[in-house]
């Protein structure tokens, strides 16, 4: 009965351990995965907006398995541990190539994961102890356990997942999308400009489904005109190529080579559209369709000071399309050590307005031309 009391009291500390890292570790993820699903995914073309779950469910499974099956649950996490670092250092090799230093960029994740893996083993053994011994009381007591282990597994993350559709469902599903993507004219204080209509002109698509960078569209017209930044910097090695200088951006940028009627880009300069500013792309913020009454005081990082919650809704964003940022002309200032900044501004629809490395191209940093209205023209009709 001594050694019965040891195992029960002293030796559940390992698997005590383990649980509570591998169930916190889940709710962090599906605190995570809601946000971003209603923050960035919300609107897009299923299965998208679910990948932001796939980090949470993965959790989930291996903490239940973890609960029910400690030991298999311990050989699983062992598995995707080293899965994840060899997937890291492979895709790292691939892109910039791997050293000593990238190498251990995640390193301390992989040793968590590696330490949860052993901890799960040695509850195992400790399970299988209790659950083929002769002692019905010791049995009984830890499969109470392992039932309380599973609810908790399983209701902790639905709890957290609830809690941030509570806070964030009211706002997406009062979002407006008048379905339009024409060109729009939108009139706020301070700002009367016309938005470039869908096309080359508003998040032109690149190959593979990211859009262009900041770089990429400061330099379009550089020959030779395209997006193919390497093929303007022959020589140049693929992850070290030159930032867009200012100068560069106001004589190349893409927005200068749009058609006046914002359909098609032309092989010289038009110059009926340009990059709006950080600025008016704040003042041009929406709430449902109408302006936002956003300002913002030049900081970086910075958020907008608005009258009304700014969404991402029509006249200005596309809701049905991936990108939540706005690239716009300004650049950031310079770095110490810089002789060209290395970063831009760009705004996010919640009126967040922040600074990334030029090169900085993905799915969620669109841009869209504008042009000013004309003296005289009728007032503004969304």
């Amino acid at each position: 009965m001594a050694e019965v009391s040891r195992e029960r009291r002293g030796g559940a500390w390992p698997g005590r351990v383990a649980f509570t890292l591998v169930v916190l570790v889940t709710c962090l993820w599906t605190f995570w995965g809601a946000g971003e699903l209603y923050y960035e995914a919300w609107g897009l073309p299923l299965p998208e907006p679910l990948f932001y779950l796939v980090p949470a469910a993965a959790c989930l499974l291996l903490s239940v398995l973890a609960a029910v099956r400690p030991f298999a649950g311990g050989i699983v996490i062992l598995v995707v541990g080293g899965g994840f670092t060899l997937w890291w250092w492979t895709m790292m090799a691939l892109r910039v190539g791997l050293d000593p230093r990238r190498a251990l960029v995640h390193v301390p994740a992989s040793a968590l994961l590696v330490l949860v893996a052993v901890l799960f083993l040695l509850e195992g053994r400790r399970a299988r102890r209790l659950l083929t011994g002769g002692d019905d009381a010791a049995r009984a007591a830890y499969l109470r356990v392992r039932r309380r282990r599973l609810v908790l597994a399983t209701t902790l993350p639905l709890l957290v997942f609830a809690g941030v559709s509570a806070a964030e469902l009211p706002r997406v599903l009062s979002r407006v999308d008048d379905g339009r993507r024409d060109a729009r004219r939108i009139a706020c204080e301070g700002v009367d400009l016309t938005w470039a209509p869908a096309g080359p002109g508003w998040n032109l698509r690149r190959e593979g489904g990211w859009y262009p960078s900041w770089d990429h569209l400061a330099l379009y017209g550089k020959p030779p005109v395209g997006l193919d930044l390497a093929a303007k910097f022959p020589g140049a090695p693929a992850d070290r190529l030159p930032h867009a200088s200012a100068e560069e951006f106001a004589r190349w940028n893409l927005c200068r080579y749009l058609s006046g009627d914002g359909t098609r880009l032309e092989g010289e300069p038009v110059d009926a559209w340009r990059m709006p500013t950080a600025d008016e792309v704040v003042r041009s913020l929406v709430h449902h369709g109408t302006c936002a009454g956003c300002t913002w005081d030049g900081r970086l990082p910075g958020r907008a000071s608005c009258e009304e919650d700014p969404g991402k809704e029509t006249p200005l964003w596309a809701p049905d399309q991936p990108p939540i940022y706005l690239w716009t002309g300004d650049e950031a200032p310079a770095l110490p050590g810089e002789d060209v900044p290395s970063r831009a501004v760009y705004v996010s629809y919640r009126g967040r307005v922040d600074a990334r490395p030029k090169d900085w191209g993905n799915s969620r940093h669109g841009y869209r031309c504008v042009r000013e209205v004309p003296p005289g023209a009728p007032g503004p009709g969304h």
